[in-house]
């Protein structure tokens, strides 16, 4: 007699905020279900629970309709009927920010627990791929056990569903992969029919997956379902059937406490999960709508590396935090960063709906920056007694050194800016020009009378700052002079350099050489463009298409100043216009791409930007980039606080038709900040301006980039590297002229090379100068418009500043600083540090401004009190740390 195996029925609902339908579509529907699933667990008490999709998101909206049902809620929530949390939004892990991710995981458990319970599972159900970081941050935020669905393979479940899952700073977590996703029970029946042909062969699979225990999962659910009010009914009709299976209606966190009670799972896998085997993972959505990954990496940089540690020192100073308006910036990002949204495989009206949410979030942001810098400049002028300041502020937590961007506004066209010991600041002017007064209407006894403007200069500045203080500010006096100033001027010449780097242009070729070392690097920058016969999901291959490589490039100009060198560079090439023209061969459209390059003074990167105003469609565009080691074999990019390395091939591409993949396995990566490649003896990084993906090309020592690829179609089956269905919708295609990218586009990354091997923080270091941790301010009257809220009066609430100010400052540069907030739930400080490097590293804190200082988990709760003003971080790990 066979042993019986019990089942877990879990009852749930996964909910797209938005995808073919909007979200105003997708909250109508929610108000109805919700309501329905509430009077069905009130009604029937033997359908003991429901996960409604681990989203706070979900219940905000439902009770912003339905305020009168909240204790309702509760009281389902706190006796473990419904279950809620720990998201906000089931957000698309390796396509955003860590610190976004972490934060909406916060927001989630926070708001769950506000409500009665957060689910006690990282449950990621349909995310396309999972973060590395996953079991420790799931950890940190109280939770015992993760079940996701996509990204293993496998040979890696083969001896059972379930294993420890391992980050890369070593914590763990009980983990459980839901095989046939989060519907195998969705139709669930007691029919002969059904039981005998899907539901016995699912769960008999399940059943030899599962070798260590006799407890099997099955999630019962689907995309916005009902919940089926006769599944406490099916349940009891499935256990009269006398089979060897025992089903009981249940929950996760049920499930896995029993599964794991006493088993001996000696299953590990470690690390980030993007095998696309069993489930899907649409890795190349990652290049889909340029336009909102790239909006997206904006946004979220101005709110974590200037807006909230701004904030803090605002705060610091006597100014309010701004809370209540970073909640909502923070939720318009997350309800952008959905597995679909941030994907962008969504329809038209979905994606317009995600850029006029950034755009609404980058507003608030720049809002809120442009007060505090303006409150607090005003107080530092009325301490030094100068009203035409320009103030500098370093949200990094080490002392500043390095090149600045700031505009000022002059009545005359000559002028110099000074530090607080009278010495001139070193600065090139990249732009000026002179406008036009206007005229005004002042009130005289007479009546209104037009007085005119005088006019004034708007320059464009790149300012050589010194010792800027750690986390806060230094203030330079602006005052007119008869000395010329320092330009950027075109010049004639085939080349720019710095003390490090020079590049040049000489018959079409380009050529990076690194001074220090004597090495050249020929035709370091090329581009190719194949046709895009998938859809937004996926890119596709065209049958018989060959790639198209662009014509050597022409040097357009070269412009130097002291501090600042640019060259511009234009290629070209005759596309065809579409998908059809393609097939026929049939080049009618010019498509250019310009190229700008900058050196700046004591930069050891090349900054790199492309322009491409797009007018083809169905073709996907990247860049060549010359690597200076040779057949590389692995590469190595940041997710979360260390770098991955990743083979440049992969083992299961050659068969995967054969063995039944869904996806075709190819080597192409999501990134975060870096990508590099590396031997004993070279290194080749790129750090990236919110690009999301690449590949290497090992035959020619190249790592591509993708800018873009378009295509205007949601859903289509047969493509080369996704053989069947549509992915989601079925038997319908949704035309999405959008995802053509009829646009222009920017496209910003720096180039580093040096012949050493890999080292994390170097190119940690290099990453955190590229993505900006400085803002500049000026105080003056000229000019009410460079940003939005200049022409209106505000209160001012400190009186005085002192000209310079620090917070706080690190000792180690090894060690990084990823968010500077304030406390959830009081005024504290919260910093989270993390050492990418492969040694533990130790830093110390110098501040006068916090005498209490606690280790915190990423919930925010108190573990260890810091004595000693240091703290140990392990090798790839991190920490977060409260101070008062």
């Amino acid at each position: 007699m066979k042993k019986t195996k019990k089942v877990h029925v879990v009852a749930h609902s996964h909910w797209d905020h938005e995808w073919y339908f909007t979200m105003e579509d997708s909250h109508v529907l929610l108000i109805k279900n919700l309501d329905y699933l509430m009077d069905t667990l009130e009604n029937d008490s033997e359908f003991t629970s429901y996960c409604f999709d681990a989203q706070l998101s979900i219940v905000e909206r439902y009770l912003e309709i339905r305020p009168q049902n909240k204790e309702r809620l509760m009281k389902l929530i706190k006796d473990r009927r419904l279950f809620i949390g720990p998201w906000y939004t089931q957000t698309d892990s390796l396509l955003v920010k860590t610190e976004a991710v972490i934060r909406n995981l916060l927001y989630g458990y926070k708001m769950g627990e506000d409500m009665g319970h957060s689910m006690a599972i990282g449950y990621s159900p349909d995310i396309f791929g999972q973060h590395a970081y996953f079991p420790s941050f799931f950890k940190q935020f109280n939770m015992d056990y993760s079940i996701f669905q996509r990204g293993v393979y496998n040979d890696q479940i083969e001896k059972d569903l379930n294993f420890n899952w391992v980050a890369p700073n070593g914590e763990s977590i009980k983990t459980n992969n839901i095989f046939f996703g989060y519907g195998p029970g969705k139709f669930l029946s007691s029919d002969p029919e059904y039981v005998k042909d899907r539901l016995f062969p699912i769960l008999d699979k399940l059943g030899e997956m599962n070798k260590s225990t006799d407890t099997i999962l099955l999630p019962s659910g689907g995309d916005q379902v009902l919940v089926r009010q006769k599944f406490p009914e099916i349940v009891k009709e499935l256990n009269q059937l006398g089979s060897n299976y025992e089903f009981v209606l249940s929950n996760y966190e049920a499930f896995m406490e029993e599964a794991w009670q006493n088993p001996d799972f000696q299953n590990v896998i470690e690390g980030e999960l993007l095998a696309c085997q069993k489930s899907r993972i649409h890795n190349t959505c990652r290049s889909e709508r340029y336009d909102i990954k790239r909006l997206n990496y904006l946004v979220e940089n101005k709110i974590v590396n200037i807006l909230e540690p701004l904030a803090i020192i605002a705060q610091q100073s006597g100014l309010e935090f701004p809370q209540e308006w970073l909640d909502i910036i923070w939720k318009k990002v997350f309800d952008s960063q959905a597995h679909n949204g941030i994907g962008a495989s969504n329809s038209d009206d979905a994606n317009r709906d995600i850029v006029t949410r950034l755009t609404s979030a980058m507003r608030i942001t720049e809002d809120l920056i442009n007060l505090l810098k303006k409150q607090m400049t005003t107080a530092v002028s009325k301490d030094i007694g100068e009203q035409n300041i320009v103030t500098v502020f370093n949200t990094n937590p080490l002392v500043y050194t390095g090149m600045t961007k700031a505009v000022v506004f002059t009545n005359e066209e000559k002028f110099t800016l000074l530090d607080r010991e009278g010495n001139y600041i070193e600065f090139s002017t990249l732009h000026q020009e002179l406008l036009i007064g206007g005229r005004k209407v002042i009130v005289t006894a007479q009546g209104e009378k037009e007085v005119d403007i005088p006019n004034y200069y708007r320059s464009e500045l790149m300012i050589k700052a010194a010792n800027i203080p750690a986390m806060g500010y230094s203030t330079f006096i602006v005052k007119p002079v008869n000395e010329s100033m320092n330009v950027l001027v075109a010049e004639r010449a085939e080349q720019i350099e710095n003390k490090h780097l020079r590049v040049s242009i000489q018959d079409g070729h380009l050529k990076l050489f690194n001074k220090e070392e004597q090495t050249t690097i020929v035709d370091f920058i090329r581009f190719d463009d194949v046709a895009d016969a998938g859809d937004s999901f996926d890119f596709s291959p065209l049958e018989g298409d060959r790639t198209l490589y662009m014509e050597q490039p022409v040097l357009l100009k070269v412009e130097s100043s002291s501090l600042l060198k640019k060259m511009t560079i234009k290629h070209q090439i005759i596309l065809p216009q579409d998908i059809e023209a393609r097939k026929d061969h049939n080049h009618t459209t010019p498509f250019e791409i310009i190229t700008d390059f900058e050196l700046r003074e004591d930069e050891s990167f090349l900054r790199v930007r492309h322009t491409i105003d797009n007018k083809v469609k169905d073709h996907r565009v990247r860049v060549l980039l010359k690597s200076n080691v040779k057949k590389p074999a692995k590469s190595y990019a940041d997710q979360g606080f260390s770098l991955m390395e990743r083979s440049v091939t992969n083992p299961y591409l050659a068969t995967w038709k054969e063995t039944g993949f869904v996806e075709a396995p190819v080597p192409i990566y999501p990134l975060e900040n870096i990508v590099a490649l590396s031997d004993e003896n070279e290194t080749f990084a790129v750090l990236v301006g919110g690009i999301k993906e690449y590949e290497v090309l090992p035959e020619t020592d190249e790592l591509s980039l993708t800018l873009f690829r378009s295509n205007g179609l949601l859903g289509q089956d047969d493509l080369l590297w996704r053989p069947g269905r549509a992915s989601g919708i079925n038997n319908k295609v949704v035309y999405t002229p959008d995802g053509q990218m009829l646009e222009k586009m920017d496209f910003e990354y720096a180039i580093y090379t040096t012949k050493s091997s890999l080292k994390a923080e170097d190119l940690f270091q290099l990453a955190n100068l590229f993505e900006v941790h400085q803002e500049s301010y000026q105080l003056q009257q000229l000019n009410t418009f460079e940003e939005r809220l200049e022409r209106f009066e505000i209160p001012f609430p400190v009186e005085k500043l002192p000209r310079e100010r620090s917070l706080f400052e690190l000792d180690n540069a090894a060690v990084f600083m990823s968010s500077c907030k304030k406390a959830w739930n009081d005024d504290s400080v919260v910093i989270r540090l993390f050492n990418p490097t492969e040694h533990a590293q130790q830093v110390t804190f110098q501040s006068d401004d916090f005498q209490e200082k606690w280790i915190t988990s990423l919930a925010e709760e108190k573990l260890e009190e810091i004595t000693e003003s240091k703290v140990v971080i392990q090798p790839k790990d991190y920490c977060t740390i409260t101070m008062k």
